[in-house]
């Protein structure tokens, strides 16, 4: 019956929200910031990510949103594989370089890297780090979702985790 309902209320939807009047809303939903790397035929890339969430435990695998018209877009198609590295409190600096228009040179020359099972880049420092191959890959307007399954974890120093809200960094936890 409920779905019956939502397809009859579906007619009587006011128009579409306004993509600003959205944007504006998403400021105040938190987010942990995250750069997002890759290695592999495509080259190595990153860049920095709030559109990041766990989907399922068996098998350990978690969502990445990625714009098409990044350019970092064609390596990780190319790479398959990714790197969700956790940020922590005191990495604004590398969030807003892996989030501007610097050289992919310059990104990873600004901090300490290492690796696991995919050869993705993992960040020293992070708080945690999330080695995945992509397993599945789904286009949604202007991005593409990439659920990611996780083949190894690396769990750095506790401290406190970046966030991002109303548009600025704000430190959360210990």
């Amino acid at each position: 019956m409920l779905s019956h309902s939502v397809a009859a209320c579906a007619n009587d939807l006011p128009p579409r929200v306004l993509k600003h009047d959205y944007r504006d809303a998403m400021a105040r939903l938190g987010a942990a910031v995250n750069v997002i790397t890759t290695d592999g035929p495509g080259g190595q890339a990153g860049f920095t990510a709030s559109a990041v969430c766990s989907v399922t435990d068996e098998p350990p695998t978690l969502l990445v949103c990625l714009n098409r018209g990044a350019s970092v877009y064609d390596a990780f198609l190319a790479n398959g594989v990714v790197c969700v590295n956790v940020l922590a409190h005191g990495q604004e600096a590398l969030s807003n370089l892996f989030g501007g228009k610097t050289s992919m040179a310059e990104r990873f020359a600004a901090a300490q890297w290492g690796e696991l099972a995919t050869g993705a880049p993992v960040l020293d420092g992070a708080l945690v780090s999330f080695d995945c191959r992509v397993a599945e890959t789904t286009q949604v307007g202007t991005h593409d979702i990439l659920f990611c399954e996780v083949l190894a974890i690396r769990h750095g120093e506790p401290g406190k985790g970046l966030m991002y809200f109303e548009r600025a960094y704000h430190g959360l936890g210990i």
